[in-house]
């Protein structure tokens, strides 16, 4: 998944994109107002994460101006402002879920699974496309009840291709799932990691249309 981080605060924000890096997510870190709404109107991400005390501006015009641009790109408020009137006023400024520091890396990485499955229009926390089964949650995949090991990065593309089974991506959005600014890119990652997935799920679980993308289900369908 790729992930925008709002926050001024160098140590948190260090942390956090550290340990969001680890769970196989592209992390990119703006540390001001201007430069997220600048990021957010040339740039699209799968959730951001927010903080309201911001220089260049306030967290809050921040999720305005997106909303205002019909940008429905899910947005998790973390901020130390904790009185009903500031929830009141993050909910109603267009956030999808809001939560106050100090808070526990899980519930964080909870909140974001739900916002995601809420945004997708889905009930089902499990992910599944013919006989493979993927649990964002636990991040354990599974083949005809039988478990799959994968690395972080091979959880990523098929996690991105399980979440819109039918569904063209090509190799650029791929690798903005695996890659935020500063890290070097593959030039063959996503082959690789293609490759390797097959090899573990069967070679016709993942589709491909030369020079367009990869896919999993039917292609402009649902999941086979």
């Amino acid at each position: 998944m790729r992930l925008l981080l709002v926050e001024d605060d160098r140590m948190i924000g260090d942390s956090l994109r550290a340990a969001l890096r680890l769970e196989g997510h592209a992390v990119d870190w703006v540390r001001d107002a201007r430069a997220a709404q600048a990021t957010l109107a040339s740039e699209r991400f799968d959730l951001v994460l927010l903080d309201l005390g911001l220089p260049e501006g306030d967290g809050l015009d921040v999720l305005r101006a997106l909303r205002a641009q019909r940008n429905d790109t899910p947005v998790i408020v973390l901020t130390a402002r904790d009185g009903t009137g500031d929830r009141v006023a993050g909910l109603d400024a267009g956030a999808d879920d809001y939560l106050v520091k100090p808070f526990e890396f899980d519930e964080l990485l909870a909140r974001m699974r739900a916002v995601l499955r809420r945004h997708g229009g889905r009930a089902e926390p499990l992910l599944r496309c013919g006989d493979v089964t993927l649990d964002p949650a636990t991040r354990q995949v599974s083949k005809a009840g039988v478990p799959v090991l994968l690395s972080a990065r091979e959880f990523a593309v098929l996690e991105a291709l399980m979440q819109r089974p039918g569904a063209l991506l090509s190799r650029a959005q791929l690798e903005d799932r695996l890659y935020g600014w500063g890290e070097e890119i593959e030039s063959n990652a996503v082959s690789v990691y293609i490759h390797q997935l097959r090899r573990k799920l069967g070679a016709e679980f993942i589709g491909n249309m030369r020079g367009v993308g990869y896919y999993v289900g039917a292609p402009g369908g649902g999941a086979a």
